[in-house]
């Protein structure tokens, strides 16, 4: 433009006219861009984007996790020969891709409790006390809350011992770990009656034979309703969880096992096909009470899409 011409009236930033025609144009891109945002909204619940953000999981009074054995997901969920464990899924939540992470058993609950397997390959019996890596006893302790392991046919409380009768410690990771008091592994028969003293988070590990390890599904499902019933009834109504899973698969089905959840957080009838697996699980755990996260559960999600409210 030559230097001697002058801007019109209609081009002046100053004009009222120019003011108004900017205004107008900014609220209709404001618009559309809230139009847009709205669909892909839309579009990311509907695996067009990224899923919305997953709901925080809830902080209940009393945790109780229960570990069985050496099933498939197949061999348990929607059998005849776990009535109860299947009742709890239909009135609580079942994680339909849930996987352990290797073989035999014991390394599985190592990764369950610590985040890790801590170097633990087999189901041989270890020194009491020989890692002082985090877990979640002690990371629940350190948070204020309570933590407790009720151990079915544990000879003694506290006991470290390798194996009595059909109780064996490769299925009672606490007693590894330095940091946690051996005070705090009970028999079964300590678990309370009174379910509000239970401690915040505590683990039931039912014997060799109650876990379906040396006897069938039924005993286990049969065991469970029997000790545990009456707990999970309360739960219902009290703010409190049940969480049921298992150590590892019959090595046949790539390690997919049963979790089940029930209690009042949790919504009824709910399913996930999201994957999950031990460290999730703890994750999950860990985050209803705000610890920090042990071992590779830093790295793991929470459990989603199940939870009420």
């Amino acid at each position: 433009m030559p230097a001697s011409a002058s801007p019109s009236p209609a081009a002046s930033p100053a004009s009222p006219r120019v003011r108004r025609s900017r205004r107008r144009r900014v609220t209709a891109l404001a618009g559309a861009f809230a139009l847009a945002t709205t669909g892909l909204g839309v579009w990311a619940g509907d695996g067009f984007g990224a899923e919305p953000a997953a709901a925080a999981v809830p902080t209940p009074d009393h945790v109780v996790v229960v570990v069985f054995e050496n099933h498939a997901y197949g061999q348990v969920m929607g059998s005849s020969s776990a009535p109860y464990l299947n009742s709890l899924a239909s009135g609580g939540a079942s994680l339909t891709a849930s996987y352990a992470e290797t073989h035999p058993s014991q390394p599985n609950y190592y990764a369950l409790f610590s985040g890790d397997t801590q170097g633990v390959t087999d189901d041989s019996c270890v020194d009491p006390g020989f890692s002082d890596a985090p877990n979640l006893a002690s990371e629940v302790t350190a948070a204020g809350r309570t933590w407790a392991s009720y151990n079915e046919s544990l000879p003694s409380e506290g006991s470290t011992t390798c194996k009595s009768g059909k109780y064996a410690q490769k299925h009672n990771p606490w007693f590894g770990f330095g940091n946690v008091s051996t005070a705090s592994a009970h028999t079964f028969d300590a678990f309370p009656t009174d379910f509000a003293k239970l401690p915040t988070v505590s683990f039931v590990v039912p014997n060799l034979c109650s876990d379906m390890h040396d006897c069938s599904v039924s005993t286990g499902d049969t065991w469970l309703k029997d000790h545990l019933g009456s707990y999970a009834d309360w739960a219902k109504s009290h703010n409190s969880l049940l969480l049921v899973t298992f150590d590892e698969d019959n090595r046949l089905n790539g390690n997919r096992i049963p979790t089940v959840l029930y209690g009042q957080p949790v919504k009824a009838g709910a399913t996930s096909a999201t994957t999950y697996n031990h460290y999730d699980v703890l994750r999950t755990l860990e985050d209803m009470y705000g610890t920090s996260h042990a071992g590779r559960a830093a790295d793991a999600k929470d459990i989603s899409g199940v939870w009420a409210g």
